[in-house]
């Protein structure tokens, strides 16, 4: 069932501080889960919006923040080589800690809204977004994460200190984390370890390996789009929130 939608633009509060949002939700009344959507190093553009209002449609009430917004308010872009290059520098310039402090955020404006559940939220990201799902893991109010392709996560983490998947014990709840075998970005050794740490902490997870698959597979909009990987991560995803949430 696709369920009509309403979408508007919403600010976070974080002190003094506002963090814009694209907001997407069912149009008929009810009680929905809440998910948060996570950009890639593009911003919130066509591609997060579209992930944002398929997930409504779904029936979620579903929230992107802009990741970027201290290093570049209301940056969204393309994927060009200078697009690229211009993304990675503002995803360099984040850290952890006010990444966490953001998710927070919505998490906590989806709580204010009387159509969403409150005994648990979901996220899903895409690329950066797919490195920082893994840590929003931890937060205790995330049930379930989808990871898409999020490189680094075995070997960086955002702002410095010890690699992201060092947290991987404090993942509160289900995590799926999906990669293409072709991603020159995420080498089968990382996605190995990754796997390996979730396994050996207990986490309740699944890993997908779509073969012949590169990175970004999930967007239509890139030339790395892999119908059959993302038709096949999408049923996943569904199966995810929808037992969980």
């Amino acid at each position: 069932m696709t369920r009509a939608i309403q979408t508007t633009t919403v600010n976070l509060s974080q002190g003094n501080f506002q963090i814009a949002a694209y907001l997407a939700q069912p149009q008929e009344p009810g009680s929905y889960p809440g998910i948060v959507v996570l950009q890639e190093i593009f911003g919130i553009n066509i591609h997060i919006r579209e992930v944002t209002e398929r997930i409504a449609q779904e029936g979620y009430v579903a929230i992107a923040p802009a990741l970027f917004q201290r290093q570049a308010p209301g940056f969204e872009t393309g994927y060009t080589p200078q697009d690229i290059e211009t993304g990675r520098g503002y995803a360099m310039q984040t850290k952890a800690s006010e990444l966490l402090s953001d998710i927070q955020s919505a998490i906590d404006y989806l709580k204010s809204l009387p159509q969403v559940k409150k005994d648990g939220f979901g996220c899903i990201g895409f690329c950066f977004g797919g490195h920082v799902a893994y840590l929003a893991a931890t937060l205790p109010d995330i049930k379930a994460t989808a990871s898409f392709y999020g490189a680094g996560i075995t070997t960086r983490t955002f702002g410095g200190g010890a690699p992201t998947v060092t947290r991987t014990p404090e993942i509160k709840g289900t995590i799926y984390a999906l990669f293409g075998t072709e991603d020159k970005s995420i080498p089968t050794e990382q996605v190995n370890e990754i796997e390996a740490e979730l396994e050996k902490n207990n986490i309740p997870h699944r890993v997908f390996r779509y073969d012949g698959a590169d990175h970004g597979f999930f967007c239509d909009h890139r030339a790395s789009y892999n119908p059959r990987a993302a038709t096949d991560a999408w049923q996943q995803v569904q199966q995810l929130f929808g037992q969980q949430l």
